[in-house]
């Protein structure tokens, strides 16, 4: 097949790169033994590799447990074994490799794509993020490329895509301008924000990981995550946010 125009390169088993970018959103892997992938990334493999959930991993070996502690995020991993190489995509968002050294690191869990079983994935306390702890490489998928900076730094939400050995941020919150107009006033009870009403404000030393636009990738897993915190609400809290919730599905249809 020849394209009318620039013949585009055709790859093979012995021409993809070997742990490296094919192109900017596509990563080959060069397998031998086992890694971590989330459900939908792999979009093509050569060699004898096989596909298994982390749910069904861990009941069978104890260093799955070991290294993958998050019950929210456990379905949507799978583990590949096996030889050959596995190409990884993320629906056209850029793709990056990184190498931590005995470090710790906590990004967005939407973002983290693949990484090696010599890091250990934990849940992290701010909600829809996890954390990699050790030494090993991981992939992230990124809204355009990544820009690193270091604190201190007020990050906005939609753009951080996370932070390394810097300590949790705390959540600065901007009245002022929500006060601003009607309209921002009215989105802020709805439940909608942006990055001038809410930041994440870092301190102390260490590297902050930002995406080049604030557009986010959907995370089916934070529903999961909040729903598993409604049974620490009272009756009242709960008809509450119920009421909420449901305010903003009404104000997003109109």
């Amino acid at each position: 097949m020849e394209s009318s125009t620039t013949s585009p390169t055709t790859f093979g088993p012995h021409t993809l790169p070997a742990n490296d970018n094919i192109n900017p959103y596509a990563f080959s892997v060069d397998l031998d033994g086992q890694w971590f992938i989330t459900k939908g990334a792999m979009i093509a493999y050569y060699g004898d590799i096989r596909f298994e959930a982390v749910t069904a991993f861990a009941s069978q070996q104890a260093w799955v447990a070991a290294r993958f502690s998050s019950p929210v995020y456990i379905h949507d991993w799978v583990i590949a074994e096996g030889h050959g190489k596995l190409v990884l995509g993320d629906r056209g968002f850029d793709i990056n490799s990184y190498t931590l050294e005995d470090g710790n690191l906590v990004i967005k869990a939407n973002n983290l794509l693949a990484f090696e079983p010599t890091l250990e994935l934990k849940q992290s306390i701010v909600p829809g993020f996890v954390t990699l702890i050790g030494s090993g490489t991981f992939l992230a998928s990124s809204n355009g490329p990544v820009i690193f900076v270091e604190p201190p730094f007020r990050a906005d939400p939609e753009a951080l895509l996370g932070w390394a050995d810097v300590p949790s941020p705390s959540v600065h919150h901007d009245a002022a301008w929500m006060a601003q107009s009607f309209a921002t006033a009215v989105q802020g009870m709805v439940g909608r924000a942006s990055g001038e009403e809410r930041q994440y404000d870092f301190t102390g030393a260490g590297t902050i990981l930002l995406q080049s636009s604030e557009v986010v990738r959907h995370d089916p897993s934070l529903a999961r995550l909040v729903e598993s915190q409604t049974d620490l609400l009272s009756p009242s809290q709960a008809g509450a946010l119920g009421r909420k919730l449901l305010a903003r599905e009404q104000a997003a249809k109109s």
